[in-house]
């Protein structure tokens, strides 16, 4: 019997959250959907947290993914832009948490490195490869929903590797790994 995982992978910001999703059967990757939440016409900051939320739940509930990868901030000179980041990756954790789905962070030059072989790659080099991985007829006009996907690509080229990425099970193995960030 074919053994079948769906990985999400979401690219976290507070104007656009980019997503992908693939499917991956018998160790072969298969193309299941990207698309991005547009954020920019809202003006509240907390407003645009909640959609992202009820975004992320909305995809967990319809492709019942089994891991989610999501790529983690990158630092930045501007402490508030990274503050924001920070923010929208936490309301897209929290909602995979909720669900008790294991989540997975990579560092945005992981990604690259895992999709392109240059940890440095451009966006647009990275959705080419994407395209031509996955056989995606076309590509978007925003590269958020290909950062999302290259998320979940990566996720599955370093699956079973030792010390990928941060991941967490749940709320409890949150705590336990962040004492520090929660009291």
């Amino acid at each position: 019997m074919a053994k079948e995982k769906i990985i999400l992978g979401i690219d976290p910001g507070t104007q656009i959250m980019g997503f992908g999703i693939i499917k991956v059967v018998n160790k072969k990757m298969e193309f299941v959907q990207m698309n991005e939440l547009m954020l920019k016409k809202y003006d509240d900051p907390y407003l645009r947290l909640k959609l992202i939320f009820e975004r992320t739940l909305e995809l967990i509930d319809t492709y019942h993914p089994d891991e989610i990868a999501i790529e983690a901030p990158f630092y930045s000179k501007n402490v508030q832009s990274m503050l924001k980041l920070g923010r929208a990756q936490g309301v897209a954790m929290a909602a995979g948490l909720s669900r008790q789905i294991p989540i997975t962070e990579y560092l945005p030059k992981k990604i690259k490195m895992a999709i392109t072989g240059n940890g440095n790659a451009s966006k647009e080099q990275v959705a080419k490869m994407l395209q031509g991985l996955l056989a995606l007829k076309t590509l978007p006009k925003n590269l958020d929903s290909t950062d999302g996907l290259a998320a979940a690509v990566c996720h599955f080229y370093n699956e079973g590797r030792i010390n990928v990425g941060v991941s967490y099970t749940g709320w409890e193995a949150f705590v336990k790994q962040n004492p520090k960030k929660i009291g």
